[in-house]
């Protein structure tokens, strides 16, 4: 007897061919290799989120061989859905896998109301990595960041709790995220001294945010630690869709709390510059500016989120051509 069953949702079997094409890259001097392009859960995983696309996603994500999914405590909307999201797909289709994952994620944001749960307090950090593993129902994850500095807490407090965490078995390894050069430098010499493996920074990165090039880069191959970035589209600046102008639907239209309409207007020439020279590669423009990243060295990985599976195949595909001719890297410099 059949079943009148026509959402078109089938067991998931990962594509036997999965690790064929998919560049795979070290993380500063460490063991890890991650895939050049990673998927973050930021945006599309939360309770106000169709979960069907959010499953087809993850699973076209690992189908390509992209084995890294980030993501965070306060992930959603609202707060922890993506956690709890993913962990629900991840029993469903991903379990068998859990060897193939390298699951972060990170605490350092607002979580919960009162004093304890935000910043770097090892009361807050210790029982974020407590709640993040039983939202996602893992007994450990790979990779556990501070998400950013906290300016009045000790930084050894902060280091000290996360070194914790790896003794505990909850994570492998540790990161950190959004941190200055100097206090990067530090946290690295105190997590060394605790003999905790330090392997990622994951920074906000992109042509047109290149704050990492002031220090921070040359502080991270100092230290042996890779960088991941984050934001490689720059809010979506760097695709197609503002080549023309402001679309209505678009982010910018709607002045989302990262991009508005003065931060494309202020970068429309350059926008359409760097488009032109992408047209030239045979890449789009998003595509060219994660092809960019990938060619600085001290930059491991490139975070991409995605709306839909479509979309992350057309990032993936960046990777057909990661290769610049000094003049397209001076056209870039000059429209960065």
């Amino acid at each position: 007897m059949q079943i009148n069953d026509k959402s078109g949702i089938t067991e998931y079997v990962a594509d036997s061919n999965r690790y064929n094409t998919m560049q795979y890259n070290r993380c500063g001097k460490s063991g890890v290799l991650l895939p050049a392009i990673s998927l973050g859960l930021w945006h599309n995983f939360g309770f106000v989120d169709n979960q069907n696309n959010a499953r087809e996603i993850l699973r076209t994500a690992f189908d390509l061989g992209i084995t890294h999914f980030d993501l965070a405590n306060n992930y959603g909307p609202p707060y922890g859905s993506a956690e709890e999201n993913f962990g629900m797909l991840y029993k469903k289709d991903f379990k068998p896998y859990r060897d193939e994952l390298f699951i972060a994620s990170k605490a350092g944001y607002d979580m919960w109301p009162g004093p304890y749960g935000n910043l770097g307090s090892r009361k807050y950090i210790m029982a974020s990595i407590d709640q993040s593993l039983k939202r996602m129902g893992l007994d450990y994850v790979d990779i556990f960041y501070h998400h950013r500095p906290d300016p009045d807490t000790p930084l050894e407090e902060t280091m000290v709790a996360l070194a914790d965490i790896v003794r505990q078995g909850k994570a492998l390894y540790v990161g950190i995220s959004n941190y200055q050069p100097k206090e990067t430098a530090e946290a690295a010499t105190l997590l060394k001294e605790l003999r905790v493996p330090f392997i990622l920074h994951q920074a906000r990165y992109s042509i047109f945010d290149r704050w990492v090039e002031d220090g921070l880069l040359d502080t991270l191959d100092d230290k042996g630690v890779g960088c991941i970035a984050f934001s490689p589209l720059a809010q979506g600046m760097l695709t197609n869709k503002y080549v023309n102008g402001i679309p209505e639907d678009s982010r910018a239209a709607k002045n989302f709390t990262y991009l508005d309409k003065k931060q494309v207007e202020a970068n429309l020439e350059k926008i359409k510059n760097l488009a032109a020279l992408a047209d030239k590669r045979g890449q789009k423009l998003s595509q060219m500016a994660i092809a960019w990243l990938l060619n600085r060295p001290a930059v491991s990985s490139v975070l991409v989120g995605a709306s839909s599976s479509g979309q992350l195949r057309e990032n993936v595909k960046a990777l057909d051509n990661l290769d610049f001719s000094k003049e397209e890297m001076d056209i870039i410099h000059a429209n960065s």
